[in-house]
This record gives C-alpha cells, structure tokens and sequence, in this order.
C-alpha cells in the first residue's frame, strides 16, 4: 500500500512516500511565510521523485496539532483533497507523536511543544519499540510546572527550550503510527485541527472546533 505523510505542524513542512516499510522519498522546507503553499509542492515532488501518480495512493496521513493554524489547517486540507482523490483512507498523527516516535526506547518519551504564549504544550509516551503509546492526554503547562509533571527518566525533545533533544517533526515519523491507526492497533484520531489552546482571534462559527477540555 501506497502511503504519503504530511507535516506542517511546526516550524518546517515535509512530506514523505511509503510503500509498506520502505521509504520511497522523502522532502523538506522551512517553514514561516509560505508554509500553506510550500507542502502541497513538497507532496508533488515526492510523488513524482517516486514514479507515483495521487490516483494510486492507499492511504494519507497528516499530523494534526498541536502546533501552528495555518500549517495544521494547509496540511489536513491537502491530505483531505489527496485522499478523497484517491479514494484513499485518511488518518491523523498528532505532532507529540511525530516528535516521540525517533526516540522510542528503554524510557518514556515526553514531547514538549512550545506553544508560542508563554506555556509548552506536553505529552508523554510509554517507553519500548514500535508506534508510540500515550500515557496520558497532551497538557499546557507553564515552562516551571514541567519538571514535577514528567515521569523520572523521560527523554524530553520538541522546539519548547526545555526539551533534551531540540527537534521538530518529520513526515517520514509518520509512517510507522499511520499504519498503527488504519490497522487498529493504535486509536483512532480523527483528522481534524487539535488544539489545546483557545483562538487568538474569534472566528466564524463552525470554521474550527473548541480546544480540549
């Protein structure tokens, strides 16, 4: 099965091309102004780097949030128009999990996100191999509460300052939760906007869900 992977959570876009365990290609920018635009090229250069019409696809995947408006939105459209193209299946990776996936291993792994108002947005998965398993729901938390709230032992990465391993995510992390989900081993997750945070600004009714409780 054909899989593509979109991320425009952060401060970086990418898009990466599966078929089953193997990567096919793989493609990156920064982020920032242009972001919207910039993944649906990347989403076209893998395809063609690849060899591989939309038409084909079996499954897209796109993260989901926390992270910025317009990256989260711009990549949940495309990944939308790409699946129902297809006729593809569609899941959604939240950003804590793209971060946690790379450093999965002997202890838990906490994502922190910096959420850009002065609090981090937090998330921490059980340690051992394989897609990553939340312990508990993502959290804001103030940067000082930080400390006392992760488990002993946890690899913290993410772009917040308090993170171990500074990092942002990549597409190419995807691939191995996607699976996970569309099999049914791992939850599902609808792929719609996950916000934390209320908006900063007051939109149109119906134009984005409340954050989480």
């Amino acid at each position: 099965m054909l899989l593509l992977c979109l991320d425009a959570s952060l401060a970086r876009s990418s898009a990466a091309l599966w078929r089953g365990g193997a990567l096919l290609a793989e493609a990156e920018a920064a982020g920032g102004t242009g972001q919207a635009a910039a993944i649906a090229v990347l989403a076209e250069r893998v395809l063609a780097e690849a060899g591989i019409v939309a038409s084909s696809l079996g499954l897209v995947a796109a993260t989901v949030g926390p992270g910025g408006f317009s990256g989260i939105r711009a990549g949940l459209a495309l990944a939308h128009g790409l699946a129902a193209g297809a006729g593809a299946a569609l899941v959604g990776v939240t950003t804590a999990e793209a971060l946690a996936a790379p450093h999965l291993g002997a202890h838990p792994v906490a994502a922190l996100m910096d959420s850009r108002r002065g609090h981090r947005f937090v998330q921490v998965f059980a340690p051992g191999p394989g897609a990553p398993r939340e312990i508990g729901p993502a959290q804001a938390l103030a940067p000082e509460a930080i400390a006392a709230y992760l488990p002993a032992g946890a690899v913290t990465v993410g772009d917040a300052p308090e993170a171990m391993v500074r990092a942002l995510p990549h597409a190419r992390d995807l691939g191995q939760i996607a699976l996970a989900r569309h099999a049914g081993t791992l939850p599902a997750l609808a792929p719609l906007p996950l916000y934390l945070d209320a908006p900063a600004a007051r939109l149109a009714s119906g134009l984005r869900p409340p954050p989480l409780p």
